[in-house]
């Protein structure tokens, strides 16, 4: 036991083993239903479902233990939301690529991830970004954090069926106004009443209310009957090394390279966000403000991407769902140890897994989120020339369902209102050059202005 206190410097870090253990649990349970959702969507491009659920323990396993013991952050790693359906539905049934394709190009993606890692690039434009875009950034994760729990609940929905979607032209105004979900519905009723609790508790600095919220949720759940449920898996059919039939049997034409960048970019600024945020949250920032050891944590959310690939999933990335772990006293990387043993033990507690469900998780994300928002009031909202983008960078994320395109509108928008305010000075130069990539990123994100491109390189 001493050997894991030094190693892990819990006293360094004010805390102790059973406070790591608890925050381990918190972060498995918040994150827990990627587990079953990933195999739902990656499942639709013809992968075996049960492949895909092996994939998923063995990414989300390999990357928490490496990032937890390498780099000591408490920060959890799965394969992402979001990228997930970039993979199925663009890739896949928009593009035309097979899955074996779409999984070599993850796999190139982090083996590009692993080499910025090594050259620290991606710590030199973390350190980079000004504090009160980190700032907004977290605040930002904070509100998208919220929607997430709320949207998947049900508490908020569209009468549509359909979120804001990030530059869908001409919208019906009747169809993008939020509304409540019917609250006689047992499922949102069980995320209500874990809000409530999830609330009381930490309004009442009960420790670790966040998790005994989780636990008392996930008891109302099953109490009235809304506890999911999954198929039992065939272990057999693993998608292990199919990566390379697609490397292989490539099509490597300009559009494939176009979908490798897209990857790395997602996952690139996806986790830049996370880092920060988390990072800021567990104390793991100096008084510069710049992530202590990031390299490290950086190299494990690279490598968890390639293994992720070879074992046959969409890109892994760091959890924001991890805050959830650091706001119930989690502080070191021995936190993300228990959560990566979790992970390996849910291939053994599969039945149980169904228990853990968006009704069960959104109380924790709400109350994060809350937590998250208290650093709106950190950000210089006087300068006008800082206020804008960092407005941006907080309002767009949630609304576009992306952290990553937030945190691209607010990196255009500083070097420019900085420059107009005759500060151009005080950008970094690498603020400037992401200026430009982020510009090219939403370039290549149009099909308008790629389409003509894509066909003159066919």
């Amino acid at each position: 036991m001493d050997f894991v206190k030094d190693f892990f410097k819990l006293e360094e870090k004010g805390t102790s083993v059973g406070r790591e253990l608890i925050a381990g649990l918190t972060t498995f349970l918040s994150m827990a239903y990627i587990l079953v959702v990933n195999p739902m969507i990656l499942g639709a491009t013809g992968m075996d479902p049960s492949g895909v659920f092996i994939a998923t323990v063995i990414a989300a396993a390999v990357g928490t233990l490496v990032m937890g013991i390498v780099a000591n952050y408490p920060i959890a790693l799965a394969p992402g939301m979001g990228v997930n359906a970039f993979f199925t539905y663009t890739v896949v049934f928009t593009m035309g690529y097979s899955y074996q394709q779409a999984l070599a190009a993850v796999f190139i993606s982090g083996i590009l991830f692993l080499i910025i890692s090594f050259t620290g690039i991606r710590e030199k434009i973390i350190n980079a970004i000004p504090n009160n875009l980190k700032l907004a950034v977290g605040a930002g994760i904070g509100l998208f954090i919220a929607f997430i729990g709320l949207k998947n609940s049900g508490i908020v929905t569209y009468d549509s069926g359909t979120l804001v979607e990030f530059g869908t032209s001409n919208p019906t105004p009747s169809k993008v106004i939020p509304m409540l979900g019917d609250l006689a519905d047992p499922a949102i009723l069980v995320a209500v009443i874990g809000l409530i609790i999830t609330i009381i508790l930490y309004v009442l600095k009960i420790r670790a209310a966040i998790f005994i919220g989780l636990v008392i949720t996930t008891l109302v759940s099953v109490a009235l009957g809304q506890s999911g449920t999954l198929e039992t898996m065939d272990f057999n059919n693993h998608l292990i090394g199919e990566f390379w039939d697609g490397i292989t049997d490539g099509i490597w034409n300009f559009k494939f390279f176009i979908v490798i960048f897209t990857f790395l970019f997602i996952d690139f600024f996806d986790t830049t966000g996370t880092l920060v945020t988390v990072g800021r949250r567990a104390g793991l920032v100096n008084e510069e403000g710049e992530l202590v050891g990031s390299n490290k944590a950086l190299f494990a959310d690279a490598t968890a991407t390639v293994v992720g690939s070879i074992a046959g999933t969409s890109t892994t990335t760091s959890y924001i769902e991890s805050l959830s772990g650091v706001e119930a006293g989690g502080r070191t990387g021995l936190t993300s140890v228990f959560t990566g043993l979790l992970f390996i033990l849910s291939i053994f507690l599969l039945p149980f897994t169904g228990y853990i469900t968006f009704a069960v998780t959104a109380p924790a994300l709400i109350m994060v989120g809350i937590l998250m928002a208290s650093q709106l009031k950190e950000i210089d909202w006087e300068d006008i020339a800082v206020a804008i983008p960092a407005f941006l960078t907080i309002i767009i994320m949630p609304l576009a369902y992306s952290i990553s395109t937030g945190i691209a509108l607010g990196f255009i928008f500083y070097p420019i209102t900085l420059i107009v305010s005759k500060r151009g000075k005080e950008v970094n130069p690498i603020m400037y050059f992401l200026a430009f990539i982020f510009l090219i990123y939403f370039l290549v994100s149009s099909n308008t202005v790629m389409d003509p491109i894509y066909d003159f390189f066919k």
